[in-house]
C-alpha cells in the first residue's frame, strides 16, 4: 500500500447511531471489496486542540488515488442506504490523499 484516502466527516447527532450502524455494516464492507482497497479503520475524535476539527475520520489503505475514481468505487460507495440516508447529512467533509514516504 502505497496511499492512504483520508475522509473526515461530521454529522448531526440525531443522525449519529444510523451512520454507525450504516457505515459499518454496508459502506465500509462493500468499500472494502473495490479491487486496490486493503484495509478501512474508522476513528471518532476523542481530543484536539482545533475546534473545527470533523468528528469522525475514516482511513483507507490503497494502492492508488484512481481507485476512488472507479467505476467499482462508484458503484459500492453508492450501494445500500449509504447514499441516500446518510450523506445527505454529513457535513464539513474532508478528502485527502497521502502518499507513504
Amino acid at each position: 500500500m502505497s496511499y492512504i484516502y483520508v475522509v473526515q466527516m461530521n454529522i448531526p447527532a440525531q443522525h449519529e447511531a444510523e451512520f454507525t450502524r450504516i457505515y459499518d455494516t454496508e459502506h465500509v464492507p462493500m468499500l472494502s471489496k473495490v479491487p486496490g482497497v486493503h484495509k478501512v479503520t474508522r476513528y471518532r475524535l476523542e481530543k484536539t486542540n482545533d475546534s473545527r476539527m470533523q468528528k469522525y475520520l475514516a482511513i483507507y489503505e490503497i494502492d492508488s488515488p484512481a481507485i476512488v475514481d472507479s467505476k467499482e468505487w462508484e458503484v459500492a460507495g453508492a450501494w445500500g442506504d449509504w447514499a441516500t440516508k446518510i450523506r445527505p447529512h454529513t457535513t464539513e467533509r474532508h478528502h485527502s490523499f497521502f502518499e507513504k514516504i
